[in-house]
Formats: C-alpha cells, structure tokens, sequence
C-alpha cells in the first residue's frame, strides 16, 4: 500500500485482472440512467440592491416607543455579551460580508435543515472580494468544501480499495468542475479518463457532446466550462460545498454519489471590465465501482448511473457547451423566468425534489446569487 494510503495502480490492475480470471458467465454492459436531467435558472432581474427583504420600519410617536427601544436595547446588549462573533457579521464581518471575513462552515456531513441565512445578499461582490454577499463565502475552497466519509469494506471492495474508490471519485469532481483548463472551456480528459470506456451509452455522448453540443448531448451536465471570449473566472478560488456517500449497489458495486453545490465568479473578458457576476452549479453524481468479474469495466474507472444539474446564471435554454452568465444589464433585459422562485444556495432541498418541482416549468428565477 502507498504511504497515502491508495492502493498502485499496478496492485489495483493485479487484482482486477484476477477477479475477472475467474468470471463466470459474461459480465454486463453498464449504463447510465436519467443522465439529462437539467434545470437553469435565470438571475433575480434587479437592480443592485434588489436582492434585499428588508423593509425599514415605521416610527411611531409617543411612549410605546420608548419603551420598545429600550427592551431592544436590553435584549442587543445580551446578544452581544453571548455571541459578540455573531452581531459582528451583522455589521459586515459575518457570512457574506468579505471573503476570509468569518469563519469557514464545518463540513457538510448530512442534508441542512433549511437555507442558508441571507442577511448580507444584498452586499454586490467585487474583484477583490468575489463572493461578497454570498453564503459561500463562508464554503471550503475547492475539494475542501467536498465532506468525504470514512470507508469501510462494502461489497466487493475492501476499506482500502473503498477508500481508493472514494478518492478517485474526488478527483472526478476536480477534474470536471473545479480544473482552470476545463473552466477555460479545455477538453477534460482527466476525468473523462475516470469514466468506463466500456460504458456504452456514455461513449457516445462523450463522443458528440464537445463537438456538436445540444440539448440531448450537453457538456454541462458533467463539466463546467466557460467561453474565454465572453468571461473569465475570477482568481483560482472556486467555493463549494457538498457531501459524498457511498453504500453496496448491484451486483456488490459500491456505489458513490457527490451531491455538490459549486460557485464561480465571473467577469466580462473585455479589458477593464469589474462587475462580477456568480453563476452557480449543483451537481448530482452517482458513480458505481463495478465488480469487474460481473460488469465490464476497465482498471480505475467508474461506470455513470446518473447525473442531474440545477444551474444558476449559467444561461437559460443555452445549449452551446459554455455556462453563458448574465450581468445586470442582460438580466435587467431578459427578465425574470416564468418557473418557481428558487434559493440556488438551499441545500436542504434534494435534488430529485428539485427536479420534480421544475419539471416543465421552463426556467425558473433564483432569489439571489
């Protein structure tokens, strides 16, 4: 075993080539199941401060007054000797305000309870501070935003080899939405090098998809890729946050599913430009790690069982192979989407729930950015 814990390749390609000495039958095709299932959402067309839902208050006359201002002080003065870190993001150091600004969020290990507060959207981001007014300013960077489990041995894989799968499966997500080539709109052959060659259905949509991309064979189902003539990514830094899970699937498959959120400032590419727009991904992977005595399959790679992507300011009904993000003049000009009103940073919801309430609804609007 490696002094990282993985397993060689040439002990991992030793041992798949033993199992399959010993196949009984021919194995199985893979294939990938619900792999177009898709929703875009259009930006919130407002102008900058339109994101907000506070309303100031109406004064009153007389002792009432006073009397409330005084407990409200009582009570503010309370919340600050309890949680001085809190009423501090409050007043621009909290979730939102700058990026670094405040503590990062624990890891997410299970689905949230509900969304994210939004007490500092209405804070536009800049160059310096790109995730301004964003709960995901408070997200891990890249991959460390991604909570990994414990492996265990499951199905025909032991804890070392789950624990390779699991990395592996990591190194997909990196290699298809996080990698500066593949954002830059590049080939992504390492990931493309994780999945099943033998994996029929998915060969021919690799085949066509970056070629002649359309809405049956779209590119940003899996990866994440901008047109440089148009945009360009902001910094080195993508946020995200997210969670990997993995149990015994078919035919004593270990089955891996990424459920991730990521966010991606952008600029206009023209010289000089400073607006920043956000244009926000969630993806649902599901991946299976096939016995290779029962499934064909190839040494280090996974079969696809399905894939579904909810994008925000990635560009409705566009089917060109890049995200294609607005900014607030487009976004003043196109309007809002006629589908529901949807909070891209709620990961309480899941993603066959989200999918089912967009469901032939066209795009919908999202309630920030």
């Amino acid at each position: 075993m490696g002094k990282d814990g993985s397993i060689p390749d040439e002990e991992w390609e030793r041992f798949l080539r033993e199992s399959e000495a010993g196949t009984q039958g021919a194995p199985e095709e893979p294939s990938a199941r619900a792999r177009m299932v898709a929703r875009r959402l259009r930006d919130e067309p407002a102008e900058p401060l339109g994101w907000r839902a506070h309303q100031p208050v109406r004064e009153r006359r007389g002792r009432k007054l006073w009397y409330a201002v005084g407990l409200l002080v009582a009570v503010g003065l309370l919340v600050v000797a309890m949680a001085p870190g809190r009423v501090a993001g409050w007043f621009g150091g909290g979730d939102g305000d700058a990026d670094g600004g405040s503590a990062p969020l624990a890891a997410e290990s299970e689905r949230p309870t509900g969304p994210p507060a939004s007490a500092a959207s209405r804070q536009l981001p800049t160059l310096k501070q790109p995730f301004r007014g964003s709960p995901a300013a408070r997200w891990g960077d890249g991959t460390a935003g991604i909570h990994m489990p414990s492996a265990r041995a499951t199905g025909w894989m032991s804890k070392e080899q789950v624990a390779q799968a699991l990395t592996r499966s990591r190194d997909f997500l990196a290699a298809s939405s996080l990698d500066p080539d593949v954002l830059r709109g590049e080939r992504p052959r390492k990931a493309i090098a994780l999945i099943n060659p033998r994996q029929q259905d998915v060969k021919d949509y690799l085949a066509v998809t970056f070629r002649e991309p359309s809405r049956e064979n779209d590119p940003l189902m899996l990866f994440s890729r901008f047109a440089t003539k148009d945009v360009r990514v902001v910094g080195d830094v993508v946020k995200t946050r997210g969670r990997v899970t993995f149990r015994e699937g078919k035919r004593g498959a270990v089955e891996v599913t990424t459920d991730v959120t990521y966010v991606y400032p952008v600029v206009r590419a023209a010289g000089g430009s400073d607006e920043v727009a956000r244009t926000i991904a969630r993806r649902e992977v599901v991946m299976s790690w096939d016995n290779p005595a029962k499934v064909f399959t190839s040494p280090g790679a996974f079969s696809l069982l399905s894939y579904k992507t909810d994008t925000t300011n990635g560009g409705c009904d566009n089917f060109s192979g890049y995200f294609a993000p607005e900014f607030r003049a487009e976004r003043a000009a196109t309007g809002s989407g006629d589908g529901p009103e949807v909070d891209p940073y709620d990961r309480s919801v899941s993603m066959d729930a989200r999918m089912r309430d967009a469901e032939g609804t066209g795009c919908g609007t999202a309630t920030r950015w």
